[in-house]
């Protein structure tokens, strides 16, 4: 008989009888995408406020995991997003740009943890971590980060899906799902896709022999042609990472205001 995986607050009680206080859960969202950024969240949970039903955000509906989203982010001392976007994924890998995203995360607490709970990976902080194998299945500060990482980034897919509505982002998220990679195929990729991946990759091969062998446009120029009001958050180079993080603080926001 399989042993069933309880999402629980072991790892957490065990940090505060060490004596830490500011104990934050930390994962990230979209490694397996094959367009736009990886996206992790920070969360440090209040123990005095325990919110039933929290756990890893694969394992919850859409509606569940937004309304999670909301009270976890009403309720915590603090949570924060990180994000790193597709041409840096490209450049460094994407375990990398997971490692990254989450540091940034980190650092955009306020208060700063004292200890991290972390899924799966160990950051390159001067602050002590404790890597959890399924980390978002046994502790409910790693499955909280997850959830809002989730929440969020399926906010700014759809956003972007109103930009490249003929790949039906809004759907699947990125992901390669069929219709997916079968828009990739007939459209080739956008200048967010990333180019590291083997079917985004075959895609923009086949689409330069379509074209006579053109070399690929640069992607910075790419993106300085596209709307600029609708993807401030996709613009490359990490010193538009802050405004990406409060663009997609934003988008949270509205959706808090209009469920209110």
């Amino acid at each position: 008989m399989t042993k069933q995986i309880r999402c629980g607050t072991r790892f957490e009680r065990d940090g505060r009888r060490a004596g830490y206080r500011c104990i934050a859960g930390v994962d990230e969202v979209g490694r397996g995408a094959l367009f736009g950024p990886v996206l992790a969240a920070a969360v440090i949970l209040d123990p005095a406020r325990p919110i039933p039903g929290i756990r890893d955000s694969k394992q919850l509906s859409p509606g569940a995991r937004e309304t999670l989203a909301c009270e976890i982010r009403r309720s915590a001392f603090s949570w924060a997003v990180g994000s790193v976007d597709a041409a840096e994924i490209d450049r460094i890998n994407i375990y990398q740009a997971s490692r990254l995203a989450m540091k940034e995360a980190v650092l955009r607490l306020d208060p700063s943890p004292d200890l991290l709970l972390v899924d799966a990976l160990h950051l390159d902080l001067d602050i002590p971590q404790i890597s959890i194998i399924r980390g978002d299945s046994l502790s409910v500060s790693v499955a909280a980060a997850s959830i809002v990482a989730k929440v969020a980034r399926d906010l700014l897919m759809c956003q972007w899906d109103g930009v490249f509505p003929q790949y039906g982002l809004a759907r699947h998220k990125g992901y390669p799902t069929a219709a997916h990679k079968s828009m990739l195929q007939q459209l080739g990729p956008t200048p967010l896709h990333r180019r590291s991946y083997a079917p985004v990759q075959s895609a923009a091969e086949q689409m330069k022999l379509l074209a006579g062998s053109t070399p690929d446009a640069d992607r910075t120029e790419e993106l300085r042609n596209l709307r600029q009001g609708d993807l401030r958050a996709m613009t490359l180079g990490t010193e538009r990472e802050a405004e990406a993080q409060e663009w997609c603080e934003g988008l949270i926001t509205n959706a808090d205001h209009q469920e209110e």
